[in-house]
């Protein structure tokens, strides 16, 4: 009888040893499992963001060339050149404001980078070249804006 005791606390040990070790896998296995979630998702803000701020400088700088070429000669080759490239960069712009609405449900970082947009979009309708210089400048203020803002979200 006592053979048969061993042999029952045996299997009870093993089936409860199996419970456990299969409970604590699963749970080593879902944490595994979001921590890789969370970490694409910060390389892709990462990539994102980065995108945007790349794509909004360049956007600032062909507006400021659409600028000068208009200052230059309103009716010239060099300014119609300049003008479409500031408005394929816009579109760019736009493409790389509408990733980081996607990816985000943080309000502060989506209007921040829609104040770098709108900023960065009112550099060529300056009139004189204080006007464009104060825009210029608000436009980098946005944009180094929406990088402070969206930083902490990529750490």
């Amino acid at each position: 009888m006592g053979a048969v005791w061993t042999s029952v606390v045996a299997v009870a040990g093993t089936l409860l040893g199996s419970v456990v070790t299969h409970t604590f896998q699963r749970l080593a296995a879902r944490r595994g499992e979001l921590f890789a979630r969370a970490e694409a998702l910060r390389q892709e803000r990462i990539a994102t963001y980065s995108g945007f701020a790349a794509a909004v400088e360049d956007y600032r700088h062909g507006q400021a060339d659409r600028w000068y070429r208009r200052a230059e000669d309103p009716d010239g080759a060099a300014y119609v050149a300049a003008r479409d490239e500031a408005h394929r960069l816009r579109t760019m712009c736009r493409q790389a404001l509408y990733r980081v609405r996607l990816l985000t449900d943080d309000q502060e970082v989506v209007r921040a980078a829609e104040l770098a947009y709108h900023r960065t979009r009112e550099v060529s309708y300056a009139g004189e070249q204080a006007e464009r210089d104060a825009r210029d400048a608000a436009a980098r203020e946005a944009i180094e804006a929406f990088v402070a803002r969206a930083a902490p979200l990529v750490r």
